[in-house]
């Protein structure tokens, strides 16, 4: 019981549907600006690659622009996050990080 125990918190149950999209990021971090890409995203958070390693629970922002056919508009729709690093792992040489959205904002 005790290893499945262990299994499940490394391995949380997602609630949110991940939708794979790869989207540019300029993310904003308290050591600076870094650049990286989403591998996908939901409506709690996403995955993206970058090229730094970013610390577990370190605050981040970013911007992100949502295609208007995803989004079902006339024009893209850019969202303003404010989030935090919730996992960091490397995976076929890349960095990789997956964060939380604490706040958003549609931007005009």
């Amino acid at each position: 019981m005790g290893y499945w125990m262990k299994l499940k918190e490394e391995n949380p149950v997602r609630t949110a549907v991940r939708f794979p999209m790869k989207l540019p990021l300029e993310i904003q971090t308290p050591k600076g600006e870094l650049h990286a890409v989403t591998e996908n995203i939901s409506a709690n958070g996403l995955l993206f690659v970058s090229e730094h390693v970013l610390e577990v629970n370190s605050r981040i922002e970013f911007t992100i622009t949502m295609p208007a056919a995803v989004m079902g508009s006339a024009t893209d729709v850019k969202i303003h996050c404010v989030g935090r690093v919730v996992r960091c792992f490397q995976q076929d040489n890349a960095s990789k990080a997956a964060a939380v959205i604490d706040e958003y904002f549609l931007k005009a």
